[in-house]
């Protein structure tokens, strides 16, 4: 059994899709012949805690936790928050609205902490870690960003121990959607730059999720860049018993809400990932049609910002939409599974065209049509059409949303939207042990 050093911010107990990809990949690893030890932060910044997730940690798993010293502290008390109040997630945008002191703290942000506020973890990382694997010797170490120090890491302790390296990209680096919102100085930009080209330079494999970033970087670099997508776990899947198509006077309280005309997004919803015209296709067909206003339902799980309540209100669809906050991910994926049309907003932001986010894989796992927004070019739009799960609609195209809901009520009401009975042969292709058996390919080849 050889052994692979991870260094990651997320880890349970915190919740999120930062968790997911090398939570999975961990468990399944053994099978493969590689052994993980994981390295993670003993005192994060966690949007959400997640207990549900321990279960996919084996008990055999080697969880080094060092603590951390984050500028959080001083970002709370300087904006009055509340101390045990998390960061809002997704924080960096260009809105006009914001504050002096949300503007200032985001140059702060960009300019000083450079690649990111986990900076000040770098150097006592690199310290302890090359202490730590003169006496416990690794095969491979994989660093796994945003946030981006993790490749700082990793490339000091590679540098210092002739341990081979993969940086892994869950997300692009200075082509990132806000990287152009982080008001940065010429020298804090090429400083980015610098360091983004030092990794992908001596990493000896980059790790994408999706096509275009890995179109970007192989621009860049020599360094063999390899597409991992992010995928779903079948064991998240499991088949759900059925449920009446709509709901009658037999069907108890929780059979009705299962019932309805569902349309259910998980995860964060953001202020320029908002769908304003869907609310308002919605708003205006409850308005014309009573029943259709009967049997719908916006179900969201996640943080949702308050500019998307301020639209659901705007379009009297109040009584329709329900506000599920957090969900833990293996209660989140059942709702998946109920779900009449799953939403899939990316950002309003031309740089979503290399987004292929994780949430896509789940939808795909859990069988129901996806309804997303975004670039009709981009890569979810080809992942879209090459599995036939669902549609992509332009933020401003109003015609192709009001067909796209028609034709999914349509469904609806002739009961052709069945809840799931596991996971499709064409999405198996993605499941997380397979995935894993890629990496495992590259992590030998290195």
């Amino acid at each position: 059994m050889k052994k692979v050093l991870i260094i990651t911010y997320y880890w349970p107990p915190s919740g999120g899709s930062g968790v997911q990809r090398w939570l999975k990949f961990a468990k399944y690893l053994p099978q493969t012949g590689w052994e993980p030890v994981i390295y993670t932060p003993l005192n994060p910044e966690a949007n959400a805690v997640d207990n549900a997730l321990l279960k996919d940690i084996s008990p055999d798993l080697t969880v080094i936790k060092r603590k951390i010293l984050e500028p959080y502290g001083f970002y709370k008390a300087l904006l009055g928050k509340k101390g045990d109040k998390p960061i809002k997630a997704n924080m960096i945008s260009d809105r006009s609205d914001a504050s002096f002191l949300q503007r200032l703290s985001l140059f702060i942000r960009g300019n000083v902490f450079i690649p990111d506020p986990r900076c000040l973890w770098i150097r006592p990382s690199v310290r302890f870690l090359k202490k730590y694997l003169k006496e416990n010797p690794v095969d491979a170490i994989v660093s796994t960003g945003p946030p981006h120090s993790m490749h700082l890491i990793a490339k000091k302790v590679s540098k210092a121990t002739g341990i081979k390296w993969i940086a892994d990209f869950r997300d692009p680096w200075t082509e990132i959607f806000y990287f152009k919102h982080l008001h940065l100085s010429r020298y804090a930009y090429r400083k980015h730059r610098r360091l983004e080209q030092e990794v992908l330079d001596h990493a000896q494999a980059i790790v994408v999720v999706s096509r275009k970033m890995q179109e970007d970087f192989a621009r860049r670099t020599a360094t063999p860049v390899k597409v991992i997508t992010n995928g779903f776990d079948p064991d998240d899947f499991p088949p759900i018993p059925a449920t009446p198509a709509i709901e009658n006077s037999h069907t108890s309280r929780q059979e009705q809400s299962e019932s309805k005309f569902t349309l259910t997004h998980t995860g964060i919803l953001v202020d320029n990932g908002n769908p304003n015209l869907l609310w308002e296709v919605l708003g205006e067909k409850a308005a014309a049609e009573p029943e259709f206003k009967a049997n719908l339902e916006i179900r969201a799980m996640g943080q949702v910002d308050p500019s998307i309540l301020d639209d659901i209100r705007k379009n009297n669809l109040d009584t329709n939409f329900v506000n599920m906050g957090y969900v833990p991910h293996n209660e989140a994926t059942k709702w998946q599974q109920k779900a009449s049309v799953l939403l899939l907003p990316l950002r309003k932001e031309p740089e979503a065209a290399a987004i292929l986010t994780g949430k896509f894989f789940e939808y795909l796992a859990a069988g129901k049509p996806i309804l997303a927004f975004g670039p009709v070019e981009g890569d979810l739009a080809t992942a879209l059409k090459e599995s036939q799960s669902g549609i992509i609609c332009e933020w401003n195209d109003k015609t192709g949303i009001k067909a796209a809901v028609d034709q999914a009520y349509t469904r609806y009401l002739e009961g052709t939207v069945v809840h799931a009975g596991g996971v499709s042969d064409a999405a198996l292709q993605y499941s997380r042990k397979t995935l894993t058996g890629k990496l495992s390919e590259l992590l030998n080849k290195i």
